[in-house]
């Protein structure tokens, strides 16, 4: 038996299975074998495009230093999120990103014992990091969670600022085939949107549709002009763990499916716009990007103003409809969970749009 080719996912993950590749990986040695694995679904509703399951170990042999438990992530079961997965390559950027770039870098993610890649199939078997606490987008980013996470993406973005060219892999914001599916999707996602979560769209919004539509583009290309670092692509409260304990890490960035080449401003402003709570946000804005910036110049980055970020700021939570649009849009939101985070991130991306005037900035760049 060999890791390769991989079984179907979650079925596959058996006792027989997860030996092999343990071993392989070394993470146990010949003479351990797994000889109870029982799976418990992780995080329903938040995940969109992969599946996790807790994983429990019982061993025969020497286990002293085997884990008890570990999370596997692997595609998603729910057809219409798998078809998206596939479309942006989200499966290959991950598993692709913890072999090749976290090694590059102090922000921090779960230890990975085991990545593998077999078409449209994969599995990541990663530390259970079940201690920490997962952030909430439905209650959203207290000012401290907000503050820990702008320095872990100045740890992210710094060692990658003006250095990213060589990975060929990850798509950049635009002019990439992940640029053409947001914009594709984001123009068939609009209707579903405004049906699904019309509540929370006023009708100036409404009366944007087709200038904010044929501004994507543009607003693509204005998110990926130099510098140009390495961005998480997705980077919301459910995708951050919160140290509980002395010795945790302040915070674990989770979800590495859509790593994207551009400025890293849209990290910050997906956060900032979509998880902060609104009245953080408001009271805060300056002071956090301000924060960014100071964690990017500790880390050797020199070249980047506040004047110059705080125009990417507005720019780029403009370009973030798109995002909201696809989300809300184009996946499927009927979990109640799902729902709940897709309406507030909808409601916080339309405070910030009206607080920032950003609106006023349309049509941005001309027709598409």
């Amino acid at each position: 038996m060999s890791v390769h080719p991989l079984p179907p996912m979650p079925a596959g993950i058996t006792g027989e299975w997860l030996t092999q590749a343990l071993r392989e990986k070394g993470v146990i040695g010949a003479q351990t074998s797994v000889a109870t694995v029982t799976r418990e679904q992780v995080g329903e509703g938040v995940g969109m495009m992969s599946e996790l399951s807790r994983l429990v170990l019982t061993y025969q042999g020497d286990a002293q230093s085997a884990p008890a438990t570990l999370i596997a992530k692997y595609p998603s079961q729910n057809a219409t999120n798998r078809e998206v997965a596939m479309s942006y390559n989200l499966y290959e950027r991950e598993t692709r990103y913890f072999a090749e770039l976290d090694p590059l870098t102090t922000a921090c993610a779960p230890v990975i014992h085991l990545t593998v890649l077999d078409g449209d199939n994969f599995i990541i078997l990663m530390e259970d990091m079940a201690d920490y606490e997962v952030g909430d987008q439905i209650v959203g980013a207290t000012l401290e969670q907000t503050e820990i996470a702008i320095d872990e993406l100045a740890k992210l973005h710094a060692p990658f600022w003006e250095r990213a060219d060589q990975i060929q892999w990850i798509p950049h914001v635009s002019n990439s085939f992940h640029a053409t599916n947001m914009h594709n999707l984001a123009t068939s996602g609009w209707d579903n949107m405004v049906q699904t979560f019309g509540e929370f769209l006023p009708d100036h919004v409404r009366a944007c549709k087709d200038d904010l539509l044929r501004s994507i583009p543009a607003l693509q290309a204005h998110t990926d002009r130099p510098p140009i670092t390495l961005a998480h692509g997705d980077f919301r409260m459910e995708n951050l763990l919160y140290g509980t304990a002395p010795e945790h890490h302040r915070v674990a960035i989770i979800d590495w499916q859509g790593p994207l080449l551009g400025r890293g401003m849209q990290d910050v402003t997906l956060l900032m716009g979509q998880s902060t709570q609104t009245e953080v946000r408001r009271a805060h804005e300056r002071e956090l990007l301000q924060r960014y910036l100071d964690g990017l110049a500790a880390l050797g980055v020199s070249n980047y103003e506040f004047d110059q970020a705080w125009d990417d700021y507005r720019h780029t939570h403009l370009h973030n409809w798109a995002y909201a649009i696809v989300v809300s849009g184009a996946l499927d939101g009927s979990n109640e969970r799902a729902f709940a985070w897709m309406s507030q991130m909808i409601a916080r991306q339309v405070a910030t749009s009206e607080d920032l005037g950003l609106l006023e900035l349309l049509p941005f760049g001309g027709k598409s």
